[in-house]
């Protein structure tokens, strides 16, 4: 069974069961700096790993960009 969220945006379907660190995975550049917000909520990096999506989810994933 599949469930639907909301990533920057985009709505998009996952497995019941996928943790924050799947879509993390598919979005971000290893080696990039970044903060996820879900529901308005920053979950911190040490609960990536344990925090597993809900159906209407709405997670936004910014990513650093260096510069000067």
């Amino acid at each position: 069974m599949s469930i639907s969220i909301t990533v920057n945006g985009e709505p998009r379907q996952y497995p019941e069961g996928t943790v924050l660190t799947t879509v993390i995975g598919e979005l971000v550049t290893p080696g990039s700096r970044f903060a996820v917000e879900i529901n308005r909520e920053i979950v911190p990096r040490s609960q990536h790993g344990d925090y597993r999506l809900r159906p209407d989810d709405q997670l936004e994933i910014v990513t650093a960009i260096g510069g000067g």
